[in-house]
């Protein structure tokens, strides 16, 4: 038989530390009330943090848009600091994944996806696959940069496409400099981008580059190279 002490001790063992099992196995590890122990980090003196994370998952489920916030607020031991953090975390996943499956039929369908990298400094290579139906699959930031550069690799970029078997892929990056017109080196990258896509049997329908003063796109200005641009957009 366990001893008092020896029984608590089983107890703290026992108790799941999600900290540390998601930062050794990654985000998709957690469930979603021990993602909801994550943000809220500890419970009450009346409510254990997994009790409390398990009433707020209830209580998203039970809520619309209009309601969360209200709703979150109205639960003992979350407050209205606390029902903010966990409403803006709720409608910042809806924005940033918003985009899955939605079809995209020409370039300029995509620009609202990618409209907030031209607030960013730095430069980013984004990369957004497709499938057969042109559904987009994920949108991507495969590498960064300085404010006028950033180093991509044909391996990088179709590293993510290969995995999920993608049909298609669009390559995207921001000037952070404001002019949107492309540069020597992004003839380049387009180029060698096309061919790797050609070797992959990957379509590449187009290179977008986007700034505060708007988009260009190499399909819509004809720039794809003949021998590797397999079609476009709206032939899809």
């Amino acid at each position: 038989m366990l001893t008092a002490t020896e029984n608590t001790a089983t107890t703290e063992l026992a108790k799941p530390q999600i900290r540390e099992l998601t930062i050794a196995n990654g985000m998709s590890f957690p469930s979603d009330e021990e993602l909801l122990m994550l943000i809220l980090g500890k419970g009450t003196k009346n409510c254990p943090v997994e009790k409390l994370s398990a009433k707020v998952l209830q209580v998203i489920n039970a809520s619309n848009e209009e309601s969360l916030l209200q709703n979150l607020i109205e639960i003992t031991g979350i407050g209205i600091s606390r029902a903010l953090t966990i409403a803006a975390v709720v409608e910042f996943g809806k924005r940033r994944f918003r985009h899955l499956k939605n079809v995209i039929t020409r370039s300029s369908d995509l620009i609202q996806y990618l409209q907030h990298y031209t607030l960013d400094p730095v430069e980013h290579f984004i990369t957004v696959t497709l499938n057969g139906s042109r559904e987009i699959l994920s949108i991507r930031t495969v590498s960064t940069g300085t404010v006028n550069k950033t180093i991509v690799h044909s391996r990088e970029v179709f590293a993510q496409a290969v995995a999920e078997h993608a049909s298609a892929i669009i390559c995207c990056h921001n000037h952070p400099g404001g002019t949107c017109r492309p540069s020597k080196a992004d003839f380049q990258s387009t180029q060698v981008l096309q061919e790797a896509a050609l070797v992959l049997g990957i379509k590449f329908l187009d290179h977008i580059i986007i700034s505060r003063e708007g988009y260009f796109s190499f399909l819509e200005n004809d720039l794809l190279e003949e021998g590797t641009k397999l079609e476009t957009l709206a032939d899809c």
